[in-house]
């Protein structure tokens, strides 16, 4: 950007990404994204991304992105919209429960309005289970079984903008108005819309069926429920097959118990084996 940067301070740091605040010379402040070179996506991808929803949902400005001169990573250059998160909103009681919801529910909705390109990047679900494979035991996606059957079977629809992990953290309030917009597109690809709003419904712990019709009524286009249903049980399983021992595997095991209960239908049940006499 030709000028020089006076401090900066880490946000947070993933196994291929790490994300700083950067406080320049001439008083402004950025938000700075490095992509490392192993990384699935680069600072390009998610910078296109970005720049293709901007018209139907706020998010930060793109200043600039490309390759560190002398390092293998890439960097995503965005204009800072400050430290306010819709998730720090919701724990310090400054924004209800009930309230985040539904405006999670409704960026989606605008999110998944806008028009997606022949270039946008797709993750077929067979490199998604492939992947959890290689974090579990067969029996685990085994369970799941009538789940990802439910998913394959699906008609095909129209592809949409999936943000790949919605929640309080990636919704950042900015200005007098607290004009939400969202953050972090990493993970952005053109997928199924009900995928988009079971990864939310599970990463804000929204399972339970009045906290999931809070998002699912301010959600504005039509949802498959079924579909809904079978995607939540597909990312609950995926992030405990990338949670850590202890507590938050604990958590994950919980959540399929529950949606287990909830949801019978998706889940094989082990069958006793037949002794003879």
């Amino acid at each position: 950007m030709g000028v020089p940067v006076r401090a900066a301070h880490r946000l947070s740091a993933r196994s291929k990404t790490v994300v700083y605040r950067a406080f320049l010379a001439d008083g402004r402040s950025v938000v700075i994204k490095l992509y490392a070179v192993t990384a699935r996506r680069n600072a390009a991808t998610e910078a296109a991304a970005n720049r293709a929803v901007a018209q139907h949902v706020p998010v930060p400005a793109v200043l600039v992105h490309g390759h560190v001169p002398g390092h293998e990573v890439t960097a995503l250059i965005t204009a800072d919209l400050g430290p306010l998160t819709l998730g720090s909103a919701v724990r310090s009681g400054r924004v209800g429960d009930e309230r985040a919801l539904r405006d999670l529910g409704g960026l989606l909705g605008r999110l998944h309005r806008a028009p997606v390109q022949p270039w946008a990047p797709r993750r077929p679900l067979h490199e998604q289970v492939t992947s959890i494979g290689r974090r579990c035991p067969p029996s685990a996606l085994d369970r799941i079984a009538p789940a990802l059957a439910a998913i394959t079977d699906a008609p095909t629809a129209a592809p949409v903008w999936c943000h790949g992990d919605l929640h309080g953290d990636n919704v950042v309030l900015a200005g007098p108005r607290a004009v939400r917009h969202l953050v972090d597109f990493t993970d952005a690809v053109a997928g199924p819309r009900e995928s988009d709003v079971a990864q939310t419904l599970v990463m804000t712990g929204a399972i339970a069926s009045a906290r999931a019709r809070t998002v699912t009524d301010a959600y504005p286009l039509a949802l498959d429920h079924h579909q809904l249903a079978a995607w939540a049980v597909f990312h609950t399983m995926r992030c405990w097959a990338h949670s850590e021992p202890g507590d938050d595997r604990a958590r994950w095991v919980g959540r399929l118990d529950e949606l287990s209960r909830r949801t019978p239908h998706l889940f094989r049940v082990p069958r006793p084996e037949r002794t003879y006499r």
